[in-house]
């Protein structure tokens, strides 16, 4: 049903509903899918920016180079904390 003359219609484009963590483990695994060596690779990715470090494969490098590198990092610490019994 169209909406009245003065009726708000709201819009939204759908989000990637992928975190920091689903991103890791997709790169992850498409570069040892690959040969690399993933934690290599990605932290080259991490301390430079260079998403060359990152494989196409899988879609990687998109999914990676749509993150900020700070919630990447930030989701490795938090991982890293909860394993040794923090948080």
């Amino acid at each position: 049903m169209p909406a009245g003359h003065n009726d708000t219609v709201e819009f939204s484009l759908p989000r990637e509903a992928r975190t920091a963590r689903d991103v890791l483990l997709t790169v992850y695994d498409a570069m040892r899918e690959r040969g690399y060596d993933p934690v290599n690779q990605i932290v080259g990715y991490l301390l430079s920016g260079d998403p060359t470090y990152i494989t196409s494969y899988n879609n990687s490098r998109y999914l990676i180079s749509r993150m900020e590198r700070d919630e990447l990092i930030e989701e490795l610490v938090r991982f890293y904390v909860e394993k040794r019994g923090g948080e």
